[in-house]
């Protein structure tokens, strides 16, 4: 008798599990230390058939930012309704940002820490998922200040300025708050809501804080 052949596994599957071992490797070893031998073992394939699918382990690396890039841009806009007002559709995006980076942490190392300091074409990647997140939250910011009724027309640089802060605060604090033991997502996106809205609605509602005088 012969022996009993197996399904041969689609390819679209097969690169996914290569692409989940590379970010578990990545993530918690950096990308200089990783080899692609650890990584074809722990996919369960062959370091020749990550080569023949993923070409070098740049063009592996770079699969997985941007896959990570995407899911994480993904969680954020699929956890907000637009039909909410803007405070809410805040507190929501930060939940769904934190609850993903906390359920990845590998990928956001990758994200995070590997790909922005190992070369411009991967802090590139990066730079591109940041820019839409910055867009989405400066349109927020925007939205925030038409419903206040106050201040409509909030200067450009300003408003830029807010979505940077915030989304660079949300950064930082995912990286902490997977650090630490015991940080919940719903715990990092309340630690960012008063940190930030409180100031940013006074500002909504024309009370914006003012430095002192340069001669003070």
């Amino acid at each position: 008798m012969g022996g009993v052949k197996t399904k041969r596994m689609p390819r679209a599957v097969r690169e996914q599990q290569m692409l989940d071992a590379a970010v578990r490797i990545f993530g918690q070893r950096g990308y200089m230390a990783a080899s692609m031998d650890e990584i074809a073992e722990l996919a369960g394939v062959s370091k020749p058939l990550v080569y023949l699918y993923l070409t070098s382990k740049e063009c592996l690396f770079t699969a997985c930012i941007r896959r990570e890039a995407a899911a994480l841009t993904a969680a954020v806009r699929a956890g907000v309704r637009p039909d909410l007002p803007a405070d809410r559709q805040l507190w929501d995006g930060l939940r769904a940002f934190f609850a993903h980076t906390a359920e990845h942490p590998d990928g956001w190392s990758v994200l995070h820490l590997q790909a922005r300091t190992h070369g411009e074409p991967f802090a590139a990647e990066v730079a591109a998922m940041r820019a839409e997140i910055v867009a989405f939250v400066t349109r927020l910011v925007v939205v925030a200040a038409r419903e206040a009724h106050r201040d409509p027309d909030l200067p450009e640089r300003e408003v830029a300025g807010i979505a940077e802060a915030l989304v660079g605060a949300a950064e930082s604090l995912a990286a902490w708050a997977n650090a630490t033991p015991g940080v919940t997502a719903r715990q990092s996106a309340a630690t960012l809501m008063n940190f930030a809205w409180a100031g940013l609605s006074n500002l909504m509602r024309g009370h914006p804080w003012a430095p002192p005088p340069a001669d003070s």
